[in-house]
């Protein structure tokens, strides 16, 4: 492994992005911490990694860091010592928990951990302002509890999870535009004036949800926010 990879540590040195996707990796390799001082992007997607070490925590100048397609499981608390890291794209592994260290991530903009093992709404990214994009969908969440009323996200995508309960805390969010809750365990009953009247969501998908969406369209606060709100999603579809 390590004359395989040794181009790219070389080549890292100079430009400060690592690219190892689809080295057969079967562990997180060692030969990276040659590049704690300097690097900026990692991607080593489509490998066999089932943990991140702990000497992630080193890594204090990266932006970017990419695990698509692995084994991972969890990860370790010393991620949140990377202040500087913008995105992270975990997406496609085991993952069941996030680590509280993951409130620590003050410049994270894009958290994405689609096709994951997540049972519950993670509050660690509640209190993060610079976070805009959150896809935590096809995991296995079950509720949106009242945590999520500190989420700074513009977006959230929690499509095909098993979400039965939504939390009226959702109308409190401050900046969220866009919420998907695609195929879900959704009620019709969840959806209460509160969050129909109140919420600053100018794009909620729902169907697929446990119940017909001329009842959506009968709810309280349907007529005067929801209806342009859906035509104006309709005359985004036609026009791409």
């Amino acid at each position: 492994m390590g004359n395989s990879i040794k181009p790219n540590i070389e080549r890292a040195e100079k430009t400060g992005a690592c690219n190892l996707a689809k080295a057969g990796l079967a562990e997180f390799p060692g030969e990276l911490l040659k590049l704690t001082k300097n690097l900026r992007t990692l991607d080593l997607s489509e490998n066999k990694i089932p943990s991140i070490i702990p000497a992630i925590g080193q890594f204090t100048m990266m932006k970017s860091f990419t695990m698509n397609d692995n084994r991972l499981v969890s990860l370790p608390e010393e991620i949140g010592k990377l202040k500087k890291l913008e995105t992270i794209s975990l997406n496609e592994n085991r993952i069941t928990r996030l680590p509280a260290s993951l409130s620590q991530l003050s410049s994270l903009r894009t958290l994405s951990l689609n096709h994951n093992r997540i049972t519950s709404f993670p509050s660690q990214l509640c209190g993060l302002k610079n976070l805009d994009s959150v896809d935590l969908s096809h995991n296995s969440i079950t509720q949106i509890s009242d945590d999520v009323k500190g989420l700074q996200a513009i977006e959230l995508n929690l499509n095909q999870n098993q979400i039965s309960k939504i939390s009226e805390s959702v109308a409190d969010c401050p900046r969220l535009k866009v919420l998907r809750l695609e195929e879900n365990c959704l009620e019709i009953t969840s959806l209460t004036p509160r969050i129909m009247k109140e919420s600053q969501i100018a794009l909620l998908a729902i169907e697929g949800n446990v119940f017909e969406m001329k009842l959506f369209h009968r709810l309280d606060g349907y007529d005067h926010t929801w209806k342009g709100i859906q035509q104006q999603k309709r005359n985004f579809t036609e026009d791409n």
